[in-house]
C-alpha cells in the first residue's frame, strides 16, 4: 500500500481524496495555486507545494510542476480527480514513466475511450449499443458527409471527437445546414481540443441520460455498481443526480450494466470508470466513458456502501480486488445537488468571500465542500462550491430530506443557485421522475 499520494486537483475532490487517504493511514501531499493558499484541504495536508499562479494553465494544468512536486515531496502515486489533467493520456504516461503511480487507468485506455470515435468502435465491438451514426471519423468530401446524414437521419448531432463537457457538439435539423455545421464544428473542435475531427450521430429528441458506474483491475476482474440519472442538465451540465434511475426496469439495468463490465475485461480497463448512455423508449445507446470518478460519485456510494475512492487507490496499489457482482447489493435512493457561486436566474459566476456559511445535517444528509465561513471563491476556476447529498428508504424520502437540508443551507456574500434546486425539489415532473436532459433548459425557457 501506498505511504504518500499526491492530490493534483483542488477544490472538494481534493478534500474528498484526502479523507479517503486519511482513513486508509496514507499520507498526503497537496499541490496549489497561489489563488489556493488558504483553503482547507491544503491546511489539512500533510505537506503542500505551491505550484503556480492562479491561471490553471500556470498551475493544476503544468505537467512539469506536478511532476516535480511528487518528486521533492517523496510521493509514490498522484491522484488526479476530476478535471484539470485526470482524463489526460499523456499526464498518465509521464506520470507512469516518472516512476509514479497514476490512480486511474494507463495511458491507452485513456487515448481510446478519450477520442468518442474509437470509444464507440470499441464499444461495438464488445457489444455495448451505441447511437446509430457515422461509421468513424466524417471524410471530407461533402457528397458522402450528406450520404452518411441521410442514411442517420434528421436530426443529427455533429460531435468533437475530442470534445467533453458538452462543448464541440451541433444539433442539425436538415441537409441545407449540414455541411456549415460540420465546417463550424471542426473548426471548434481543432481550436478547443487540437483534434478537428468530427463525427455525427442520430439526435435523439427526448432521452434520458443515464451512466453505469464501473470498477475493474485491469485484468479479469469487473463489477457495475449501478446507475445514476444525470437527465436534469443546464448546457450539458449536470445540475442534479440521483441514484438508482427511477422508473426503468431493474432487467434493463442489469443487462446493461454487465455488457459494461465485460468491455472493461476486454479492453483491460483499471480503476473507476463510468459509461453514459442516452435512454429514450426502453434502449439505451453509448455516448462515451468517462476514465475517471465522477463529481456524482457519491450517490452510488450511498446506495451500495462502496467507498469508490478508497477503491481507486487499492487497485493503483495492486491490491487484490475482492469485489464480486453478487456480493454488490443497492439499497434505498440518494440525490445530488451541485451547489455552484453562481446567480440563480442568470447564472453569471458570483466569486468573493462567503460571510456566513451554514450547511444542514440529519438523518441521511451529507455535504462533500471545501467551503468554509470567510473562504473566498475564487473567479478563475469551475464555480461549484459545495454538493448536497441526501439518503432515504425511498426516492420520496431522499427528496424530502433534500428540501429540508436546502432550506437549512446558508451562503452569504456571494449568490448560489440554491433556489434554482429549491423549486427543482418541488416540481411536478422532477418529482414524478423520468424527465428528458431538454426538461430543465425547457423550464428555464418559461421563465418570465
Amino acid at each position: 500500500m501506498f505511504e504518500k499520494i499526491l492530490i493534483a486537483n483542488r477544490g472538494e475532490i481534493a478534500l474528498r481524496i484526502q479523507r479517503a487517504c486519511r482513513e486508509m493511514g496514507i499520507k498526503t501531499v497537496v499541490v496549489h495555486s497561489e489563488a489556493d493558499r488558504d483553503a482547507k484541504y491544503v491546511r489539512l495536508a500533510d505537506e503542500s507545494v505551491c505550484i503556480g499562479p492562479a491561471a490553471s494553465k500556470d498551475s493544476y494544468l503544468s505537467m512539469p510542476a506536478i511532476i516535480a512536486a511528487a518528486e521533492v515531496t517523496d510521493s509514490q502515486a498522484i491522484h488526479p480527480g476530476y478535471g484539470f489533467l485526470s482524463e489526460n493520456a499523456d499526464f498518465a504516461e509521464r506520470v507512469e514513466k516518472s516512476g509514479f503511480v497514476f490512480i486511474g487507468p494507463r495511458s491507452e485506455s485513456i487515448r481510446l475511450m478519450g477520442d468518442k470515435v474509437s470509444a464507440k468502435q470499441a464499444m461495438i465491438e464488445s457489444g455495448v449499443p451505441v447511437v446509430p451514426g457515422s461509421p468513424g471519423a466524417l471524410p471530407d468530401d461533402p457528397q458522402e458527409i450528406l450520404r452518411l446524414a441521410n442514411a442517420v437521419g434528421y436530426p443529427v448531432i455533429v460531435k468533437a471527437a475530442g470534445g467533453g463537457g458538452g462543448r464541440g457538439m451541433r444539433v442539425v435539423h436538415t441537409e441545407a445546414a449540414m455541411l456549415t455545421a460540420v465546417t463550424t464544428t471542426k473548426a471548434e473542435a481543432a481550436a478547443a481540443f487540437n483534434n478537428p475531427e468530427v463525427y455525427l450521430e442520430k439526435f435523439l429528441e427526448n432521452p434520458r441520460h443515464i451512466e453505469i458506474q464501473v470498477l475493474a483491475d485491469g485484468e479479469k476482474a469487473a463489477v457495475w455498481l449501478g446507475e445514476r440519472d444525470c437527465s436534469m442538465q443546464r448546457r450539458h451540465q449536470k445540475v442534479i443526480e440521483e441514484a438508482p434511475a427511477p422508473g426503468i426496469d431493474r432487467k434493463l439495468i442489469e443487462k446493461i450494466g454487465e455488457r459494461c463490465a465485460e468491455a472493461c475485461r476486454k479492453i483491460r480497463y483499471r480503476g473507476a470508470g463510468t459509461f453514459e448512455f442516452l435512454y429514450e423508449n426502453g434502449e439505451f445507446y453509448f455516448i462515451e466513458m468517462n476514465t475517471r470518478i465522477q463529481v456524482e460519485h457519491p450517490v452510488t456510494e450511498l446506495i451500495t456502501g462502496i467507498d469508490l475512492v478508497q477503491q481507486q487507490i487499492l487497485i493503483a496499489a495492486g491490491e487484490k480486488f475482492t469485489l464480486r457482482q453478487k456480493d454488490i447489493g443497492f439499497k434505498g435512493h440518494a440525490v445530488e445537488c451541485r451547489i455552484n457561486a453562481e446567480d440563480p436566474f442568470t447564472f453569471v459566476p458570483s466569486p468573493g468571500r462567503i460571510t456566513n456559511w451554514h450547511t444542514p445535517g440529519g438523518p441521511g444528509v451529507r455535504i462533500d465542500s471545501h467551503a468554509f465561513n470567510g473562504y473566498f471563491v475564487p473567479p478563475y476556476y469551475d464555480s461549484m462550491i459545495a454538493k448536497v447529498i441526501t439518503y432515504g428508504a425511498t426516492r420520496e424520502q431522499a427528496i424530502a430530506r433534500m428540501n429540508i437540508a436546502l432550506s437549512e443551507m446558508v451562503v452569504e456574500g456571494i449568490k448560489t443557485n440554491i433556489p434554482l434546486h429549491r423549486e427543482l425539489m418541488v416540481d411536478g415532473k422532477f418529482i414524478a421522475g423520468g424527465t428528458s436532459i431538454h426538461y430543465l433548459e425547457h423550464k428555464l425557457a418559461e421563465r418570465p
